[in-house]
């Protein structure tokens, strides 16, 4: 009778395992299928810089995109600013990922702020950086 109790509590452990490694599997593949609709989402955003009417648009949804990654990746704060605050420390150009949302604050506050290609180039260059430093890029070559 003992070893059957044995048998039991091994066989319920093995379940207990299996249900954990399944439940990661499906966290992971979820996490990788929400970065893979912000690349998808980032190219999108791209072509809206053949306008120069559409590029405040575009510099907006580069911020969101910026946001829910950093809410994916569960960084705390109420804010993009806060969560950008506890990303600093994984985001390589943090000055430069500082610039663009400011920049996209400024843009959302004074829609009449002009803006030149050069600073548009500046600001998507500075999410970019930050996107990719939080693993929405997979390769060098996804600009």
């Amino acid at each position: 009778m003992k070893l059957d109790y044995r048998i039991f509590i091994i066989a319920v452990l093995i379940v207990i395992v299996v249900i954990i490694v399944i439940s990661k599997l499906i966290y992971l593949f979820s996490q990788r299928t929400k970065s893979h609709d912000i690349e998808k989402r980032w190219k999108e955003l791209q072509k809206l810089l053949a306008k120069k009417t559409n590029w405040g648009k575009a510099i907006n949804q580069a911020d969101i995109l910026l946001d829910e990654t950093l809410k994916i990746k569960h960084f705390k704060g109420k804010t993009t600013g806060e969560r950008l605050v506890s990303a600093q420390h994984k985001l390589t150009a943090n000055d430069m990922v500082w610039y663009s949302h400011k920049l996209h604050n400024k843009l959302i506050y004074e829609p009449n702020t002009k803006i030149s290609k050069s600073v548009v180039t500046k600001c998507l260059l500075g999410y970019w950086k930050a996107l990719k430093d939080l693993g929405v890029f997979n390769k060098q070559d996804e600009q």
